[in-house]
C-alpha cells in the first residue's frame, strides 16, 4: 500500500490507470460512495474517481493521518487501512462543484484487502460534502455540531509502520466491540450518557462527517449527534461489517451497508418515510486505556439523501449552474 501511495504522489490523470493496475489484482473489487458505487479493476476506478478527481484538485497530496493493518475478525483477508485529507489546489469541476483554485482538503478513509502484493478489494470513502462546504456550496441546513478541516490523532502515532504487538490491537478490538454490543438495536435499558460511558472516554471526539459535524465530550456527543439520531429512526436493523480490524491502539470497520432504518423525520431536514434506507460507513477509533478517546466517522450522506428522493449533486449543480453527470 506506502509503494501505491508513492507511485500516486507522482502520477498524472494521464498515467493513474497504469500505476493502478501496477499494484492490483485484475479484478480487483473497489467500492465507493455515492455516485461511483462499485467497480471492477484499475482502468475502471481510474476512469470514473481518480483521472477526473486528479484533473479537479491538481497537485494532490495525501496527507496521512492513520496507517494500519489487520486480519479481518468478521471475514476474510488481511486489510490496511488509511485516514486523512487529499489536498490538492481545486483547478477545475469536480462533480459540478465549482472550483475555488484555492486549497482545498477532501476528507478520505479507505480500506485495501491485500493478497499476494496485490490489492484484491478496496473500500473508499471521500466526503464530498465536505469539499462542497469549501467552495461556499453547503448543501444541508444548519448541522448539530461542529465541521472543519478534521484533526488527526490527538497522540500523533497514528501512523503504524512497523509491527504492533498482538495484544494491544487484540485490546483495541475488544473495546470497539463491546462499544458495538452496546450499540446493539438502540434497545439499551440505560440513559444515552451512561450507556456511552461505558466504553467511551468523558472526554471523547466524535469527528462526524459535513451535515452533522464533530462533537467533543460524552454530554455533547449525546446532545448534538447520538440522542437528535436515534429519536430520528427506528426499526434499526442489525450491525453487518465487510471489514473489522485493530493494531496498536488504532481499529475500525466499514459495511456495505453497516445497518439499515427507517427515518421518523427530521435527520438533514427530511421529512419522514417508511423505507428501510442504507447507511454505509466508516469508522475509525483510537483507545486510549481501557475506553476509545478518538472516533472519525465518514458516512455516505449523498447516498442515505438520494434514498430520500434528494439528489444532492443534481440539485447544487442546477444550482451553480454547473455540468454534471454522473460517472458511467
Amino acid at each position: 500500500m506506502r509503494d501505491l501511495y508513492a507511485a500516486i504522489n507522482t502520477a498524472t490523470p494521464d498515467t493513474i490507470a497504469t500505476t493502478l493496475r501496477d499494484h492490483t489484482a485484475p479484478d480487483w473489487h473497489w467500492r465507493g460512495m455515492h455516485p461511483f458505487y462499485e467497480r471492477h479493476g484499475a482502468v475502471d476506478v481510474a476512469s470514473a474517481f481518480w483521472t477526473p478527481l486528479m484533473g479537479s484538485l491538481t497537485r494532490l497530496q495525501r496527507r496521512e493521518d492513520i496507517f494500519f493493518a489487520g486480519q479481518n475478525t468478521v471475514g476474510e483477508g488481511t486489510w490496511v487501512v488509511s485516514m486523512g485529507h487529499l489536498m490538492g489546489l481545486f483547478d477545475a469541476p469536480w462533480l459540478g462543484i465549482v472550483p475555488t483554485r484555492k486549497m482545498a482538503f477532501l476528507r478520505y478513509c479507505e480500506f485495501n484487502r491485500v493478497v499476494d502484493g496485490k490489492i484484491a478489494e478496496t473500500m473508499m470513502h471521500v466526503d464530498i460534502p465536505h469539499l462542497m462546504t469549501q467552495a461556499g456550496q453547503n448543501p444541508f441546513p444548519p448541522q448539530t455540531a461542529a465541521h472543519m478541516v478534521q484533526s488527526g490523532p490527538m497522540a500523533h502515532g497514528g501512523l503504524l509502520h512497523a509491527a504492533q504487538p498482538a495484544a494491544v490491537g487484540e485490546a483495541t478490538l475488544a473495546v470497539i466491540n463491546a462499544m458495538i454490543g452496546d450499540l446493539g438495536t438502540w434497545q439499551n435499558k440505560l440513559p444515552l450518557e451512561e450507556e456511552l460511558a461505558r466504553t467511551w472516554h468523558d472526554d471523547m471526539i466524535w469527528w462526524g462527517p459535513a451535515g452533522i459535524g464533530a462533537t467533543y465530550t460524552i454530554e455533547r456527543y449525546a446532545k448534538q449527534h447520538s440522542g437528535p439520531f436515534r429519536a430520528a429512526f427506528y426499526d434499526r436493523g442489525t450491525t453487518g461489517h465487510v471489514a473489522r480490524v485493530a493494531e496498536g491502539h488504532y481499529g475500525g470497520f466499514f459495511g456495505w451497508p453497516n445497518f439499515s432504518a427507517k427515518h421518523r423525520g427530521g435527520f438533514m431536514g427530511m421529512a419522514g418515510n417508511e423505507h428501510d434506507c442504507e447507511f454505509r460507513v466508516i469508522d475509525i477509533y483510537r483507545r486510549e486505556g481501557d475506553k476509545l478517546a478518538e472516533n472519525w466517522v465518514f458516512i455516505d450522506m449523498l447516498y442515505w439523501l438520494i434514498q430520500q428522493g434528494d439528489d444532492v449533486l443534481v440539485r447544487m449543480a442546477a444550482i451553480a449552474g454547473t455540468d454534471y453527470t454522473p460517472p458511467a
